[in-house]
């Protein structure tokens, strides 16, 4: 993608109206980027909370299960300490249900 200042504000522009209208993933997908763009951590905390709303859409069976398999690499793609727990609740729960994402 462009690096450009109008790519960057449109990339800005996905994740906040993604999010808004409960497009948790194309969200989180939209808020990686510009976190490895920019380290502003209003990034990490717009693209966990995506990631937390991609996992409450998948309890509710309105997302497909293998989208935590993503949503989990993405968030391993930052070094923040919550990750770790992020990520641990998320396969815990997969595993109590019996789901491979791995």
């Amino acid at each position: 993608m462009d690096s450009s200042n109008e790519s960057f504000n449109l990339l800005q522009l996905i994740a906040n109206e993604c999010y808004s209208t409960g497009a948790y993933f194309f969200s989180a997908k939209a808020f990686d980027v510009l976190e490895r763009l920019d380290p502003d951590p209003e990034y990490w905390e717009g693209k966990r909370g995506a990631c937390v709303g991609v996992f409450q859409q998948v309890i509710a069976g309105d997302e497909r299960t293998d989208a935590l398999a993503e949503i989990i690499n993405l968030l391993h793609s930052n070094s923040n300490p919550q990750v770790e727990y992020l990520t641990q609740v998320m396969k815990k729960w997969c595993n109590e249900k019996g789901i491979d994402i791995m």
